[in-house]
């Protein structure tokens, strides 16, 4: 690439000081990238990327004035027809040529022969310490080949006008910032099983807890809640799992085939749905990891992470735990997992592995 890329940025080349510039999720990961903590390659597609979007496309901007003008966040039907509007101006605007050009150097510097990634949004202010825009927006999963990725961005930056974001900056009404949104688009993993973790209990807000969900395949089961995962306290200090509650895993969601793009949902077979997806090994392999993310972001934190096909455990993000009890004496009754808790603030959302 000529130049200094004016769009994009390598994921390892971001700190948590570019967050304006790429968004919440792209900032994270450059940080755990920093800390040696294990993340797929990748690269961020600017705030700016979608700005230039914006002015290089004056009647988009007119369609989403239209589209919101005027919309009560209570309002399903008009949000929905708003979300369709957006979307459909979203998707028909060119792409600027210089932006276009950039990712397309970006996505073939990821690996040979149209290489599977995950393209994520990354919006201004999302995984933020006072608001999470969590479950809200898009991520696209197993993305091949260059006009592919181009159309995923696309999806991305569409989403940053879904029913739940609109609705959501209305309620909140914070400030008067224009919503904006940055990309981030990772190697994809073959994830043989896939979760999330939480670097204290959130259900009772005991911070020498692990919390830890696991299933089978893709992490879109477990975000979208379209299974109920595995789950699992482990002790911070010792990594003795102290909490184990194995679940029905039913289906998972795993590449939709050799050299092909996107993802399908297949029953689990039999000989899986009630055996534990992981062992106590991986559970304490898992902990450590999560007390060097705390440790680096100074909090708790919620982070997504799969195995690959060796077992390798890779993090995919990372932003911090906005919905947590109070540490009390007793703990009242708990959901059937950290993550229903937490799901049950924002509701389940697109978002995955």
């Amino acid at each position: 690439m000529t130049g200094t890329p004016a769009h994009t940025r390598a994921l390892d080349e971001l700190r948590s000081s570019d967050a304006d510039r790429f968004g919440g999720k792209s900032a994270a990961l450059g940080e755990l990238l920093g800390a040696e903590i294990p993340v797929p390659g990748g690269f961020a597609i600017s705030v700016g990327a979608f700005e230039a979007l914006l002015e290089a496309n004056p009647s988009l901007v007119a369609a989403i004035d239209r589209a919101i003008d005027g919309l009560e966040p209570g309002d399903s039907g008009a949000l929905d027809r708003a979300v369709d509007a957006i979307g459909e101006a979203m998707r028909a605007a060119p792409l600027p040529d210089d932006v276009r050009a950039e990712i397309l150097t970006r996505y073939a510097a990821v690996g040979d022969d149209d290489p599977p990634v995950a393209v994520r949004s990354s919006a201004r202010g999302e995984d933020g310490e006072e608001a999470t825009f969590a479950g809200q927006q898009e991520t696209l999963l197993w993305v091949r080949g260059a006009d592919a990725v181009c159309a995923a961005v696309r999806d991305c930056w569409a989403s940053l006008y879904s029913a739940p974001a609109i609705a959501y900056r209305a309620r909140m009404a914070a400030d008067d910032d224009a919503p904006a949104m940055g990309v981030t688009v990772q190697r994809m993993v073959d994830a043989t099983v896939s979760g999330v973790l939480f670097t204290c209990n959130p259900i009772t807000g005991d911070p020498s807890m692990v919390a830890v969900n696991a299933s089978w395949g893709l992490g879109l089961g477990v975000v979208g809640g379209e299974v109920t995962p595995d789950d699992f306290l482990v002790s911070k200090i010792t990594r003795e799992v102290v909490r184990r509650t194995i679940n029905d895993k039913h289906v998972e969601h795993v590449p939709a085939g050799a050299g092909g793009s996107g993802t399908i949902t297949r029953e689990v077979d039999a000989a899986r749905r009630k055996v534990a997806c992981l062992d106590d090994a991986q559970l304490s392999e898992l902990a450590a990891l999560a007390r060097r993310i705390e440790r680096h972001f100074g909090g708790h934190q919620d982070v997504e992470w799969a195995l690959d096909a060796d077992a390798t455990v890779l993090v995919l993000q990372s932003r911090p735990v906005t919905a947590v009890a109070k540490p009390a004496a007793a703990a009242p009754s708990e959901p059937v997992s950290a993550m229903a808790m937490v799901m049950s603030q924002f509701g389940a959302g697109t978002t995955g592995s």
